[in-house]
């Protein structure tokens, strides 16, 4: 997976898990949405370059298959 670049501090994130992320000083982020995250330390709001969304929401009811 790529990196997401956290452009209020101009470092990069890694996500570990759905809407989780990690900096490279250990620092947990948390999606707020596609182009926002937010510090879990700090409580600070932070633009990134956007958010890898899956290739498709599990939780989508309006699917038809």
């Amino acid at each position: 997976m790529k990196p997401i670049f956290d452009i209020n501090d101009g470092d990069f994130l890694f996500e570990t898990s759905d809407g989780i992320a990690y900096d490279s000083n250990g620092n947990m982020m948390m999606r707020i949405g596609d182009n926002m995250a937010m510090d879990m330390e700090e409580g600070d709001l932070h633009f990134v370059s956007g958010w890898h969304l899956p290739f498709f929401d599990d939780n989508d009811e309006d699917d038809d298959f």
